[in-house]
C-alpha cells in the first residue's frame, strides 16, 4: 500500500464530505425543518456511506468512517432542527467543524477552576506512552500470551480512541476558542454498564443516539406499554442501532460479508443493561448496593471477556492488528521521508 496515493485520496474524501456539507449549511438550512428537510438530506447521507469504500487503510478508513457515522445522525437531528447542528453553528467554517468533526460544543462551559482539576497531568503522557508500548508490542505478538493480548487489544482500541478525540478536542480548542463535550471518562474506572455505556465510554455517541434514536423510541413505545418497558425497549433498539453501525465499520475494514457478531456483542450488552437496571430497582427497595470495589472488576471483566467472544474475532481473523501496525510503521516513514525533503 503506497501512503502517498491512500492519503492523497483521504483529501478527495475529505473535500467531497466538506462539499457535501456546503450543500446543507446555503440550501438543506433554507428548507422547512421536517420531512422535507430530510428528504434534502438522503443524498448526502447516502454519499456518506459510500466515501469510505474508497480507502484502503485501515486508521484511515476506520477514522472517515467514525466521522461520517456521527456526522450522519447529525444530520438527522438537524433535519428536524435539532442537535448541535441546529443550535451552535453561527457561520459555515463552525457548521462544517461541527458536523465533520466528534465534537459537541458546551452550551454552559464550566469555570477555569473547575476545569483545572479535571484530571492529574500526568496521566495524559502516561497514556501515550502506554500506546506507544502497545504498538512495540505487536512486534512481538508471536511470543506473548494468547491472554495478555486481549487487555493488550482492549487498551489498543480504548487508547486510540480517546488520544485521536484528545487531540482534536485540543485543535478545536485553539482554533475556534470554544469548550467541547467530554469523549471519554476514564472508563477503566465504571462501577456498572450504565455507567460505562452511559457515562464514561465513548459519550458523544451516547450523546447523538439517545435523541435520534432511545428518545423517539421509548415515546413512541410508552404510547403501547407502561414506562419501564418501554424504556427497557428503547435501550435494546438503541445498542443494536449501535450494533449495525459497528457492523458496517466492520465491513469497511475488511471488506468481507458480516458476520454480526459485533451486533450481537451490542445486543448482548443492551440485555444485560436492562437486567442491570431492573436489578438496581429492586436492590434500591431493599437498601443493598454492590460496592465499587466489587462491581468496577466485575465490570470490565465482563466487558473484556465478551469483546474477545464477540467484538474483536472478526478483525483479528482478517488481520487488522498486523494491518494496523504495518500501517503506523508506513505513516512513520511516509511522514519521515517528505520531513526530510522539505528540511533539506
Amino acid at each position: 500500500m503506497k501512503m502517498g496515493g491512500e492519503i492523497e485520496r483521504f483529501m478527495k474524501v475529505w473535500i467531497s464530505t466538506i462539499i457535501s456539507l456546503s450543500y446543507c449549511y446555503y440550501i438543506v438550512s433554507r428548507i422547512p425543518k421536517g420531512f422535507l428537510r430530510l428528504l434534502s438530506l438522503l443524498p448526502i447521507l447516502c454519499l456518506f456511506f459510500m466515501l469510505p469504500l474508497y480507502l484502503s487503510s485501515p486508521s484511515l478508513v476506520g477514522t472517515i468512517s467514525f466521522f461520517l457515522w456521527l456526522a450522519t445522525f447529525k444530520l438527522l437531528l438537524f433535519s428536524f432542527n435539532q442537535g448541535p447542528l441546529a443550535i451552535s453553528p453561527q457561520n459555515i467554517f463552525l457548521f462544517i467543524s461541527i458536523a465533520s468533526l466528534p465534537i459537541i460544543p458546551k452550551q454552559h462551559p464550566p469555570t477555569k477552576q473547575n476545569h483545572t482539576t479535571n484530571k492529574p497531568k500526568w496521566l495524559f503522557p502516561l497514556k501515550l506512552l502506554l500506546f506507544a508500548m502497545i504498538i512495540r508490542a505487536y512486534d512481538y505478538k508471536q511470543n506473548l500470551h494468547p491472554n495478555l493480548l486481549l487487555p493488550i487489544y482492549c487498551c489498543h482500541v480504548y487508547l486510540s480512541l480517546e488520544l485521536l478525540l484528545i487531540f482534536i478536542g485540543a485543535m478545536i480548542r485553539t482554533v475556534l476558542g470554544f469548550e467541547i463535550e467530554s469523549q471519554f471518562n476514564e472508563p477503566y474506572l465504571s462501577t456498572s454498564l450504565q455507567d460505562f455505556w452511559g457515562h464514561r465510554w465513548n459519550l458523544m455517541v451516547s450523546h447523538l443516539l439517545r435523541p435520534t434514536v432511545y428518545n423517539p423510541t421509548r415515546s413512541m413505545l410508552s404510547s403501547f406499554v407502561n414506562i419501564s418497558c418501554a424504556t427497557s425497549a428503547a435501550m435494546l433498539v438503541t445498542f443494536l442501532v449501535s450494533g449495525l453501525m459497528h457492523e458496517l465499520i466492520y465491513y469497511y475494514l475488511t471488506r468481507v460479508t458480516p458476520t454480526w457478531e459485533v451486533t450481537c456483542f451490542f445486543v448482548l450488552h443492551g440485555v444485560c443493561m436492562v437486567v442491570e437496571v431492573v436489578a438496581k430497582k429492586v436492590a434500591s427497595h431493599r437498601e443493598w448496593q454492590l460496592h465499587g470495589a466489587v462491581s468496577g472488576p466485575l465490570v470490565i471483566s465482563f466487558l473484556a471477556i465478551t469483546a474477545n467472544w464477540l467484538f474483536f474475532p472478526q478483525l483479528l481473523r482478517n488481520g487488522m492488528d498486523t494491518k494496523t501496525t504495518e500501517e503506523y510503521a508506513l505513516l512513520i516513514k511516509f511522514f519521515k521521508s517528505n520531513f526530510s525533503l522539505q528540511v533539506l
